[in-house]
């Protein structure tokens, strides 16, 4: 058994052809995705990257392993305490240390622990390679290292490869050399300059005037990534900014899939490809991050190639990315972990059932405080610190009319917004009735002073809403965030 998964950070399915895009971002992984299955509907239940790839290799929501946010106490995974043995419960029950116990080398290449101080992402791991700068290294920094260990090590048995690439993240830093193959293509027709120019005026980090979260800055180092989008030829640098870097990664899967065919391997290799979370462009007028709780930040590509099991085809159940583990236990004949949140899927992978979930709730507490229940049409999003977005309280947006979550149709329908909260209550309670701890990390978050990504920035940024004739929306800011001027 050999199993390959490539965690493409920040990747957005909607960016990728074989998920329907009009531009041909991903030949590579279309080639994968056309011998497996394609999932539409693959959500990370905390996002964003700390709290996703927390949930993923623990297999528990962030309620419970204790990591939402990118700082504070919520940034750290819970102590298990009294009940904590000579080895803690990740040394066997992490995703890794789960594939090591069944007979797998597990191996990892990425820079994410260093990252974001996020040691307990190495548990399980037998063989660990730190690409070196944090998540600022760009495929071609990546590649090399891997090409190398296939060569020395892909014709062995039973072995867990992990690979991170990061070049989707902000800021976009494909190349120069590489050029610009979408330069010709068209922007995704929804932005139009209409909605284009009701984004300008909106306020928030990462908004179209704020690509640099608080303000318009830019680096020299990546030249593809603009400070603010102030026409459609300011859209075209952001959307083919992101849309390089995108098909820069695939083009070095590309080698990667090249050596493993080379060493006569990749015919009957797994491959699954995700990612840690998703990247709005556009969607909630942000553009170039990953900070809300929404379609846009939360929903990940999931192509899972299985030879002589899976056969092509798209599910439209609702998953999340916690899901994995216990889906690779029943594909593997073994029990899932004890301590697992997920539920298997394996029947999708081996008879094309549909076993989606109810609904889904999503969770974001680094840029903003904000819960989500998708169910059905239906996104709703609940706001407890908008990160400076104004965002009210609850939005509700219907995604198969919506899929760019332009219309929030809250005040239209309350009896959706009634069952979003129902859906919402009862996770929560389940949550709480499952763990030892009594404290929601939201709400530690929010005792804490908010969002790490939000905190002590407001008065700065107001000076720069003033500047970039946005000045209106300062008052309405100072009311709903006093404390940031006491």
């Amino acid at each position: 058994m050999r199993i390959l998964l490539l965690d493409l950070d920040s990747l957005n399915p909607d960016h990728m052809s074989c998920y329907g895009y009009h531009r041909n971002t991903t030949p590579n992984i279309d080639r994968i995705a056309a011998e497996g299955v394609r999932f539409e509907n693959y959500y990370t239940s905390d996002a964003p990257c700390a709290p996703s790839r927390a949930a993923l290799m623990s297999g528990r929501f962030g309620i419970h392993n204790g990591i939402v946010g990118h700082g504070g106490t919520a940034a750290d995974m819970r102590r298990e305490g009294i009940t904590r043995g000579f080895r803690d419960t990740l040394a066997q029950e992490s995703l890794p240390a789960f594939l090591r116990l069944a007979g797998l080398k597990t191996v990892l290449f990425s820079p994410f622990a260093e990252r974001h101080s996020q040691w307990t992402f190495y548990a399980g791991f037998s063989e660990i390679h730190n690409t070196g700068k944090c998540g600022m290294e760009s495929a071609e920094e990546v590649t090399p290292h891997v090409l190398d260990w296939i060569e020395h090590h892909a014709r062995n048995d039973n072995w867990f490869l992990y690979v991170n690439f990061w070049d989707p993240h902000t800021p976009y830093r494909a190349p120069e050399s590489f050029g610009n193959p979408f330069r010709n293509d068209p922007l995704p027709a929804w932005i139009t300059e209409e909605v284009l120019e009701r984004h300008k005026r909106k306020v928030g980090p990462h908004s179209a005037r704020d690509i640099n979260m608080y303000n318009n800055q830019t680096n020299p180092l990546y030249p593809r990534h603009p400070g603010e989008i102030l026409d459609m030829e300011g859209l075209r640098k952001m959307i083919d900014g992101y849309d390089c870097g995108i098909r820069f990664m695939d083009d070095n899967i590309g080698q990667l899939f090249a050596a493993l065919e080379q060493q006569g391997v990749m015919d009957d290799l797994v491959v699954i490809v995700t990612a840690d979370h998703g990247e709005n462009q556009g969607q909630l007028g942000i553009y170039g991050e990953h900070g809300t709780a929404d379609k846009g930040t939360c929903r990940i590509p999931m192509i899972i190639r299985w030879p002589g099991v899976t056969r092509p085809h798209v599910d439209t159940g609702l998953h999340y990315h916690l899901d994995l583990g216990p889906t690779l236990a029943e594909m593997l004949g073994q029990p899932a972990c004890p301590s697992w949140d997920g539920q298997s899927y394996a029947s999708v992978l081996t008879k094309g059932e549909d076993c989606g979930r109810e609904y889904l709730v999503l969770s974001q507490c680094a840029h903003v405080c904000q819960r989500s229940v998708r169910f059905g049409d239906w996104l709703y999003i609940r706001t407890y610190h908008d990160g400076y977005h104004l965002f009210p309280d609850e939005m509700l947006y219907n995604l198969k009319e919506d899929p760019h979550e332009q219309h929030d149709v809250a005040a239209d329908h309350l009896q959706v917004r009634k069952d979003a909260v129902y859906y919402l209550q009862q996770w929560h309670d389940e949550m709480m009735k499952t763990m030892p701890f009594d404290t929601d990390p939201l709400w530690t978050v929010m005792k804490e002073g908010g969002p790490f990504h939000a905190k002590g920035q407001l008065k700065a940024y107001c000076e720069w809403l003033e500047q970039s004739e946005r000045g209106h929306a300062v008052e309405t800011l100072k009311r709903k965030h006093p404390l940031e001027f006491v």
